[in-house]
């Protein structure tokens, strides 16, 4: 497109239509050469006189038409909806016409009319899109904010993002809204949780709001800030850390015991704000002592076996952890709803300890730390094959025992430490 061409004019629209329009931008329009929109945008202008096109799928195909108009001295105008610069059609055109060859006139984003719609201050919030974008990528965007808000599409609704939050260990009673219409005459705003809005259908235009009170204010101030509810939230016990191993339920004494649970969380050195991996979490002793040490971090745990998750559960109840996020379910396949760790800890493998060892190692940030804990020579021979870098520690702990009025030591099993460190 030469200098002297005319800038193609991108509008934004709110779901309300054309009646939003200033009378400049409706000269524009009418005056134009040729229109491109969705078919709900150009429904607006059924008496448009230019030649029509309609963006669909293959935008490429609308571009070239566009390239080749601007090249023929047309004059442009591509309807949009909201900010056409905020995941718009705006941004894909940037592919194929520079800064200075597009003319932007914004309407307010969906996200804004939500965030209005429900009285919600959102500076700091996440605003993402599912619209064709892998719903791990979405959940990742969720993890990692106060709140986030998300543009949906006709696949990626919000009971299919709910669901696979649940499936990825969100709590169920997380705070939810979806905006429906947003701007138009049959704009609807519903307030909901989590498993609520997984089991429910909305209009198809909407933006899914969700609240992770939980994770980044904790139980009390999530009391205070839902007034909607009249029930008392128990605050957390006082921090309790390397507890004895009769404070978690557990079944046959599966659990790391207390002596390689502080080692191993001295090890796997969880930071403020960091993101861990506990796989294969058994009773959850490992996952909940690193919460509760680091309530600024994030810890994902996995769990195949349904009786443990119950133990899980449990234990969350005696040492709440609004911080660890449960998923019953087998690694590594949870792990693409997580978000890339810092350190990882693997209690447990279900047989496919090579596959997590793969996925862990590509997923670590630079300088991140995975530690395993194994009891079966077989598979520490297996760790020397996968990690043959790492570091190997054999711990061997004796606990004191009355005998008479005596004392003796019983020894515990051996257990087999394997850590690894992601080079920087």
């Amino acid at each position: 497109m030469t200098n002297k061409q005319a800038p193609i004019l991108i509008i934004g629209m709110s779901a309300a239509g054309a009646d939003t329009l200033s009378s400049i931008a409706l000269a524009r329009i009418q005056a134009a050469d040729l229109l491109a929109g969705g078919k709900r945008h150009l429904a607006y202008f059924a008496d448009f006189a230019g030649e029509r096109v309609p963006i669909a799928a293959d935008m490429t195909a609308v571009a070239e038409r566009l390239l080749s108009a601007c090249g023929e001295g047309k004059t442009c105008v591509v309807l949009a909806s909201g900010d056409p610069l905020c995941y718009g059609i705006g941004a894909t055109l940037r592919r194929w016409f520079e800064a200075d060859e597009l003319e932007i006139w914004p309407a307010p984003t969906a996200f804004q009319l939500a965030f209005a719609a429900l009285s919600e201050p959102w500076h700091g919030a996440a605003l993402l899109s599912a619209h064709a974008r892998p719903i791990p990528d979405v959940i990742r965007g969720i993890s990692q904010a106060e709140k986030a808000a998300i543009l949906t599409d006709s696949k990626q609704t919000p009971a299919v993002i709910a669901q696979a939050m649940l499936d990825a260990g969100f709590a169920p009673e997380m705070r939810t809204a979806v905006c429906e219409n947003l701007g138009a005459p049959t704009q609807k705003i519903i307030r909901l949780s989590l498993s609520e809005c997984a089991q429910q259908s909305f209009a198809p235009l909407n933006v899914m709001v969700i609240w992770n009170e939980a994770l980044f204010y904790g139980s009390v101030a999530r009391a205070e800030t839902d007034h909607s509810s009249e029930e008392t939230i128990p605050s957390p016990q006082p921090l309790a850390l390397h507890l004895p191993d009769s404070a978690y339920r557990t079944s046959n004494g599966q659990i790391t015991k207390r002596e390689i649970r502080m080692l191993s969380l001295a090890e796997l050195a969880l930071g403020p704000s960091q993101v861990m991996w506990d796989v294969g979490a058994g009773s959850g002793s490992v996952g909940i002592e690193a919460a509760r040490s680091r309530p600024s971090a994030r810890v994902f745990a996995v769990e195949k076996r349904p009786e443990f998750c119950d133990h899980i559960r449990h234990n969350l109840t005696q040492y709440p952890a609004p911080n660890l996020f449960l998923s019953e379910g087998m690694a590594p396949d949870i792990f693409e709803l997580w978000p890339d760790p810092d350190c990882v800890f693997i209690g447990g493998s279900g047989g496919r300890l090579a596959e997590i060892i793969e996925v862990a190692k590509n997923r670590l940030r630079l300088g991140g730390r995975l530690v395993c804990n194994v009891v079966i020579v077989e598979n520490l021979a297996q760790l020397r094959q996968l990690l043959p870098s790492a570091q190997l520690v054999q711990l061997q702990a004796s606990r004191g025992q009355p005998i008479l009025d005596k004392i003796r030591f019983e020894a515990l099993n051996p257990v087999f430490m394997i850590r690894w460190e992601k080079g920087k």
